[in-house]
């Protein structure tokens, strides 16, 4: 089930991404003039304040797989230690 924070950095990402199709390869600055300009800035300014959680978020599930990794390795080497002493 994906939270409501994971829709908002998905979102952000996309915008930033839409926005810089509509700068560098669709034809609305173009046609639009300053106009197109300024719709593909405010998506990607949008998109990034959006996706701003995102380096936070994948640090904490990083650090959580890090520490978990480092709890099963000191029970296996204290339940080696346990069978050591039996």
């Amino acid at each position: 089930m994906i939270t409501a924070l994971k829709w908002i950095m998905v979102v952000g990402i996309l915008l930033f991404l839409g926005g810089h199709y509509v700068v560098s390869y669709s034809g609305l600055p173009e046609t639009w003039g300053i106009k197109g300009l300024m719709l593909g800035a405010f998506m990607m300014a949008i998109g990034l304040a959006m996706s701003l959680p995102t380096k936070m978020y994948l640090t904490f599930v990083f650090v959580k797989k890090e520490n978990e990794r480092r709890s099963s390795k000191r029970a296996a080497l204290a339940s080696q230690d346990q069978t050591a002493a039996d």
